[in-house]
C-alpha cells in the first residue's frame, strides 16, 4: 500500500505535467471546444493522452531493462533529468501560442475523430520522449523493486492525470468562452514553465545537497 500511496500522486503529476503546455494539441482542444462544444475537445484530449501513455510506457520499458545503470549513475540521471525540465522551463517561458493558433484546425466530425487526431498529432512529436524521461527522472518514477501490478498501476495513474487535465481544461474553456486569448495561453504556458523550472531547481539543489 505504501508504494501506491507512493506512485499515485506522481504518476498524477507527470499525465497533467505532460498535458499541461499548450502547444498545438491543447490549440485544438481549446478550439474544438469552443466551436463545437466541450465533449469534443474532450475527446482530442482522451486521445493526446493516450499517445503520452504510450510514450511513457516506452520510456519505463527502456528504463526498467537499465536498472543497475540508473542505480549507479543515480545523482547524474537526476541533474540530467533536472536540466532537460529546466531546458523545457525556458522553452515555454518563449514560446509562442499564436503559431500553434494557425496550425490548428477546426474540424466538425464525430467523437471517434476527435480522439483519432488528437492521437496523431500528439504521436507525431517524439520529442516528448525528452521531457517525459526528466519527468521520471526527477519524480524518481520508476524504481526497481516495482513489480508488474506497480507499473500498471503507475501508467493508469500517468492516463488518469492526463485525462483530468484535459476535462478542467475543458470545463474551464466552456465556462470561460469567448474570454479565452493567446494571452491567457501565454500566461499557462509562462505559468507552466515557471513551475517546471522550479522543480529543476529544486532537483539540482537536492542531487548536490546528497553528492557533498
Amino acid at each position: 500500500m505504501e508504494q501506491f500511496l507512493y506512485i499515485l500522486p506522481r504518476g498524477i503529476a507527470i499525465g497533467a505535467l505532460i498535458s499541461a503546455p499548450m502547444g498545438p494539441i491543447g490549440m485544438l482542444v481549446i478550439q474544438r471546444t469552443l466551436g463545437n462544444g466541450r465533449w469534443k475537445g474532450f475527446f482530442t484530449g482522451v486521445g493526446a493522452a493516450l499517445s503520452d501513455l504510450i510514450y511513457c510506457l516506452l520510456t519505463g520499458f527502456c528504463l526498467s531493462f537499465i536498472t543497475g545503470f540508473l542505480d549507479r549513475h543515480q545523482l547524474a540521471i537526476q541533474i540530467l533529468g533536472s536540466v532537460v525540465l529546466a531546458a523545457f522551463g525556458y522553452y515555454l517561458l518563449h514560446k509562442n501560442p499564436t503559431r500553434a493558433l494557425k496550425s490548428a484546425e477546426v474540424k466538425n466530425a464525430n467523437f471517434w475523430s476527435d480522439f483519432v487526431t488528437g492521437f496523431l498529432l500528439t504521436f507525431s512529436n517524439p520529442l516528448i520522449l525528452f521531457f517525459i524521461i526528466g519527468l521520471f527522472a526527477r519524480f524518481n518514477f520508476i524504481l526497481p523493486e516495482y513489480g508488474i501490478h506497480h507499473y500498471i498501476a503507475a501508467y493508469f495513474t500517468i492516463f488518469g492525470g492526463a485525462v483530468l487535465w484535459w476535462w478542467g481544461v475543458t470545463t474551464l474553456v466552456s465556462r470561460l468562452g469567448r474570454r479565452i486569448n493567446v494571452r491567457s495561453l501565454k500566461i499557462i504556458n509562462y505559468v507552466i514553465g515557471l513551475i517546471l523550472m522550479g522543480m529543476a531547481t529544486v532537483g539540482l539543489g537536492m542531487a548536490l545537497y546528497d553528492f557533498l
